[in-house]
């Protein structure tokens, strides 16, 4: 290999590593925003603005970062991510919205964020050696993770688990799209591709009220699953045909 190309690569990869630091910064900033939104609605005090608002902003790179295992979480050795989540949480302590306004652009954050995260989350896990699964993962984790910690601390049942415009979905895909574009040398492009489609699947997602499906109800109909029905079913069911029996 020559040195131009040797050159040329260790440039890519610093480019990378540059991209992938500002879009975890713009997650920060965005998550902790709307953390803060959140902490308003809850009518929390200014303590708990803080504590909603890095929960948020900072947990799903925290969760990353532990889980690589490569050198101590950076939200706590880079002061410019502190400092991000304290910007984000003081504008939203500040400054109040009015709902519809403050819906419209909560989606829109909220789709932006997903892009930031799980770009970042995925290159971040790439560069450090890992694989093509580790690296969706960790992209996606990175993503939902500072939400549903937040929600727990909130003692909500996690947004991400369902009912929320395919949140995690639009995560993966972009974790994914993410990883593609860096195993064909384009990762430049898998940035911006990623961005895109996570603003773009998520708001039509939002738009058009697409969610996963839940727990189907279908049960087989043979002789054997009758039979496991009936020996299966609830005690409380029993019980009352067995008084009703009884009383007959």
């Amino acid at each position: 290999m020559s040195t131009t190309s040797v050159m040329s690569s260790s440039s890519i990869s610093v480019g990378i590593g540059v991209a992938t630091r500002y879009l975890d910064l713009a997650g920060v900033f965005s998550c902790a925003l709307l953390g803060g939104a959140v902490a308003r609605t809850a009518g929390l005090d200014l303590f708990g603005f803080l504590v909603v608002g890095i929960v948020s902003g900072l947990g799903g790179g925290i969760m990353r970062d532990v889980l690589l295992q490569h050198g101590t979480p950076v939200a706590l050795t880079d002061y410019a991510y502190l400092l991000t989540s304290f910007a984000g949480i003081l504008i939203s302590f500040l400054i109040r919205v009015s709902e519809q306004s403050w819906n419209r652009l909560f989606i829109t954050l909220d789709a932006a964020v997903i892009g930031f995260w799980a770009v970042a989350g995925a290159n971040k896990t790439l560069a450090v050696g890992l694989g093509w699964l580790p690296a969706v993962l960790l992209g996606t984790l990175t993503a939902v993770g500072g939400g549903a910690l937040r929600d727990v601390v909130l003692g909500r049942v996690p947004a991400v688990l369902g009912g929320n415009g395919l949140y995690a979905t639009v995560a993966l895909a972009v974790a994914a799209i993410t990883v593609l574009c860096w195993y064909l040398g384009i990762p430049e492009v898998g940035i911006g591709l990623g961005i895109a489609l996570a603003l773009v699947f998520r708001l039509t997602a939002v738009h058009y009220g697409w969610n996963l499906p839940s727990g189907l109800n279908w049960q087989p109909h043979s002789k054997l699953a009758s039979l496991m029905r009936r020996r299966f079913r609830p005690a409380a069911r029993r019980g009352g045909s067995d008084s009703r029996e009884d009383s007959s």
